[in-house]
């Protein structure tokens, strides 16, 4: 069942998820517990945010318990946000980096320590494309 709680965060059986837009990028975060009862709502959910060319942040930091179920909705996220020209960083929690280590893919995921580090990373990618841009700019005026 799906519902909306006080906080304004949607509840996905024993997970809550709430988005927020932040001026680098929409921060989603999930609490509580990822296992194959919810998993398949919640990349529902988190699919609306992955806009064509923006950023998302996947901020899983306060998730309790991670089953081998929830490593779909990581591999969903990375599809969606590839198939997007979105960029994405994860923001895993204890018991999600336990789960990233039993699978062989973890290391391609974009990790960030904290949602901060996170949208810091993103803002300092974008600053570096803007750096490249400047020459070919300057060149065509």
């Amino acid at each position: 069942m799906t519902s909306v709680i006080n906080n304004g965060a949607v509840e996905c059986g024993d997970a809550q998820v709430r988005a927020y837009c932040h001026h680098v990028a929409t921060v989603v975060t999930i609490r509580g517990e990822i296992d194959a009862v919810n998993v398949d709502r919640l990349a529902d959910y988190v699919r609306h945010f992955i806009l064509e060319k923006d950023r998302v942040v996947l901020d899983l930091s306060d998730v309790t318990h991670f089953s081998a179920a929830g490593m779909s909705l990581l591999y969903t996220v990375d599809d969606e946000c590839g198939a997007a020209g979105a960029e994405w960083k994860l923001v895993p929690s204890p018991a999600v980096i336990d789960q990233l280590c039993q699978s062989k893919d973890w290391a391609l995921l974009p990790i960030a320590r904290s949602v901060h580090e996170a949208l810091r990373s993103l803002t300092d990618a974008i600053a570096s494309r803007r750096r490249l841009m400047l020459p070919l700019i300057k060149k065509s005026a």
